[in-house]
């Protein structure tokens, strides 16, 4: 299996970008994230013949998700069932060729002050019970996404700066660590331990792509088992130079 993962910043500006990369490579997964649309005017005709399956959960102007398979999605669900704020537009599972993929849009967290940054800790919480209740590290699964985290230093352009930022304080990476913990394995990162590579760059700062100042928080983690199947991890820095991109670019694995 060659699953992807891109956050699109808007699925409707970006669509003869998905429709391009989707051509060239012909994953048999691809999630979607930041779709930005409600279900009604999601722009699934636009698909008809891509020959891919598409899944997806969204919102007006915010948030949003989607799965396209070249194979039928099976046992498909939306958000948390804990009772709590189901966050739909943010987390699609599915699964596809035997194996089930969690896709999330985990929450930016607006600042370490904000309400926003603490949902986004008890998100990764809430995240991490879901994985319990209806994964098992011993069968296949991934996880993957905009996680809105950069896990380690090497993950950020100059770290020391960021140390208050809401993607790379101390206690988000923690929350972040302690939920990977529950079974999963950073793909790219075992495949690749000490390459620098990010998979976003800031819109709201020049020449961040030029200069390669960015973060990689972007990611694709497998159970123990799929991850030692894992035989390519890239990031396809192509989708982000084209016109008129998204801040995001394609992070991909090969099983």
């Amino acid at each position: 299996m060659k699953l992807a993962t891109f956050n699109v910043n808007s699925i409707r500006k970006r669509l003869p970008i998905v429709l391009q990369w989707l051509k060239r490579n012909t994953p048999d997964v691809l999630c979607l994230q930041e779709t930005k649309v409600q279900d009604s005017e999601f722009p699934l005709s636009a698909f008809d013949e891509s020959g891919y399956y598409v899944t997806f959960r969204g919102m007006k102007s915010y948030n949003g998700v989607a799965v396209l398979s070249l194979n039928a999605p099976k046992n498909v669900s939306y958000g948390f069932d804990d009772g709590g704020e189901p966050d739909e537009a943010r987390l699609l599972r599915v699964t596809v060729d035997g194996i089930t993929i969690v896709n999330t849009y985990v929450p930016q967290g607006a600042s370490l002050d904000s309400p926003k940054y603490s949902y986004k800790l008890e998100w990764y919480k809430r995240l991490r019970a879901y994985f319990s209740k209806h994964l098992s590290i011993t069968k296949p699964a991934i996880w993957c996404g905009d996680l809105n985290v950069a896990p380690e230093s090497i993950d950020v352009d100059r770290p020391t700066t960021k140390l208050k930022h809401v993607c790379f304080h101390e206690d988000v990476r923690r929350v972040y660590h302690e939920t990977v913990a529950w079974g999963f394995t950073d793909v790219f990162r075992k495949l690749h331990p000490d390459r620098l590579q990010y998979t976003f760059w800031d819109y709201r700062q020049p020449n961040t792509l030029i200069e390669n100042r960015g973060w990689r928080v972007d990611h694709i983690l497998a159970t123990p088992l799929l991850a030692k199947k894992c035989v390519k991890a890239e990031v396809d820095i192509m989708p982000r130079n084209m016109e008129n991109p998204s801040d995001h670019t394609v992070m991909w694995a090969e099983f």
